[in-house]
């Protein structure tokens, strides 16, 4: 299986660090080879989105804004993404 690209979008907001942080454990609990970044940088973000925070995945847009999703939620996320 290829290495999942996952990126967090937002600009270092408390929102923005709570899915980065909820999505490394969503890719943990998965046992899945995953590479997680996150971009705070706004021009790379508006490439994507217009609202944050975000989640890519593969570079598919999979979320963004509120509510923020559980753990469970971006693990659904990921598979659907694959």
């Amino acid at each position: 299986m290829a290495v999942l690209n996952i990126k967090v979008l937002g600009p270092g907001c408390m929102n923005c660090k709570k899915l980065l942080e909820t999505t490394q454990e969503a890719v943990k609990q998965s046992g899945l080879e995953a590479t997680i970044e996150y971009v705070t940088n706004m021009s790379e973000i508006t490439k994507y989105v217009m609202m944050t925070p975000a989640l890519v995945v593969n570079e598919k847009v999979m979320h963004q804004g509120k509510p923020l999703p559980t753990v469970q939620k971006i693990k659904d996320l990921i598979a659907r993404a694959q």
